[in-house]
């Protein structure tokens, strides 16, 4: 009886967690692209929109760029897209938890309303993903080939230390893990 009292308890706690970790983390997890590319609603305080390592960077690609009347104003759409979306998102984000806290003081969780919550702004978060996304893709559309190669390159370049930080992560969490398996296996069992 206590093990599967223990079992539904965790499992529980685990959907909770999946439904409001995912929703705060999916972002924060996946790269942030710079200025131009697709996904950029993705990032954060180091590179992502809204955070001084994506403004400098964005200031530094628009100015390499030389753009025309009409590509400008299709760069200010982009941004103010990107942003009024982020904000959108934002709000989103906020509401949900505010939902989800009133929803874990109930005595018995409704996991169903919770997954429900969560998919529905998965959806409208998907919707604004895609509509920054359209409209950095109608601005790189606009640009002539030189242009398009300023922008590729800084992709590139992006991409490469995307990846020189990803390895870094990746050999910490090796290390981590091997500093800690010694400790595991010396500690005694219980009994």
């Amino acid at each position: 009886m206590y093990k599967t009292t223990s079992r539904l308890l965790a499992i529980a706690a685990a959907s909770l967690a999946l439904t409001v970790g995912v929703a705060t983390t999916a972002d924060a997890q996946m790269p942030p692209p710079p200025p131009g590319g697709p996904g950029m609603m993705h990032g954060g305080p180091h590179g992502g929109p809204g955070g001084p390592g994506f403004m400098f960077g964005a200031k530094k690609l628009h100015d390499k760029l030389n753009l025309n009347a009409a590509q400008e104003k299709q760069w200010q759409a982009a941004l103010d897209t990107m942003k009024q979306n982020g904000e959108a998102m934002h709000k989103s984000h906020e509401q949900m938890k505010q939902q989800f806290d009133a929803m874990k003081n109930q005595p018995i969780l409704d996991l169903n309303a919770m997954h429900a919550a969560r998919e529905q702004a998965e959806q409208q978060n998907h919707q604004l993903r895609e509509q920054t996304e359209q409209a950095w893709l109608d601005f790189y559309n606009g640009l002539n080939d030189q242009q398009k190669t300023t922008v590729s390159t800084a992709l590139k370049e992006h991409f490469a230390k995307m990846e020189q930080r990803h390895e870094k992560m990746r050999q910490r969490w090796e290390q981590h893990r091997k500093g800690a398996k010694p400790g595991a296996a010396s500690a005694p069992a219980a009994q």
